[in-house]
């Protein structure tokens, strides 16, 4: 069967920046518009998306991948008919690296599973570290998280500048997170846009912004999605406009999706 599922790496340059929680937003958001989404943590060592959820998962990618438990078996289900989250271990320093062997046999048990979705979308770790690499390079899509800050903005344009350099990685798109404007977050924008266009040669395109919203922290002390606990919230508001724009995207990339595994291993 021909695949459909729109896999979305959701990364940073630093953390902070608020990439967990629009990950944990975007795949409620899609859900709420109709679309089966796997939310899989990819910080293997240090996950929190359980505590975001206020949920206690009997397992995880630890376990799946020591060949414990069936990968199946791990799947929690957030909301029913499919928003289900895949969770990761925490406090487990050698998941932090895999070794191309791990790699490889991740991959081939989450082929079978990634396969029922129309979306997954992976909430990458910190940083640059060799599974972050093996995430984002393997993903149809790259989301790059940024804040207005300078830190963040420098951060995330060497995260870019490693990925383009190793994995000839050039298709990135960036959202500004904590925005207190329109207007800010366009400016930040510009800003690592400029850098990108001048140093490394490539444009990242523009998908949107969240402005800064004291409903979040509210919805994270509740441990509850900002989409359920405040769905009228501006932040809210801006994480269904950015989850209607990926359904855009994936709409136009169907025919190329269906060519291609869900995760597709790097050339290089």
């Amino acid at each position: 069967m021909a695949n459909k599922a729109l896999s979305i790496a959701v990364m940073s340059g630093k953390g902070g920046v608020g990439k967990t929680n629009l990950s944990l937003n975007l795949a409620c958001g899609l859900h709420q518009a109709g679309y089966s989404a796997l939310l899989m943590d990819c910080d293997l060592g240090l996950a929190n998306l359980d505590v975001l959820l206020g949920i206690m998962p009997e397992g995880n990618l630890q376990h799946a991948l020591m060949g414990d438990v069936p990968l199946k078996k791990i799947l929690h289900p957030v909301e029913p008919r499919g928003f289900d989250v895949l969770p990761a271990a925490s406090g487990v320093p050698e998941l932090v690296d895999l070794s191309a062997e791990m790699q490889g046999e991740l991959l081939q048990k989450l082929e079978p599973v990634f396969a029922a979705y129309d979306y997954v979308i992976m909430d990458l770790g910190a940083g640059i570290s060799r599974t972050v690499q093996f995430f984002a390079a393997m993903a149809a899509m790259r989301l790059v998280i940024i804040t207005p800050e300078p830190t963040s903005l420098t951060d995330s344009y060497a995260f870019m500048k490693v990925l383009h350099a190793r994995h000839e990685m050039r298709d990135f798109k960036v959202v500004v997170n904590q925005a207190s404007s329109a207007k800010e977050a366009q400016n930040a924008f510009d800003k690592l846009k400029g850098a990108c266009k001048h140093f490394l040669h490539f444009e990242p395109e523009y998908l949107g912004h969240v402005r800064t919203d004291p409903k979040l922290p509210e919805a994270v002390c509740r441990q509850q999605p900002l989409m359920r606990y405040a769905p009228g919230s501006p932040a809210a508001q801006d994480m269904e406009k950015l989850a209607a724009r990926l359904q855009k995207h994936r709409l136009n990339m169907l025919d190329w999706l269906a060519q291609r595994p869900v995760l597709q291993a790097p050339l290089l």
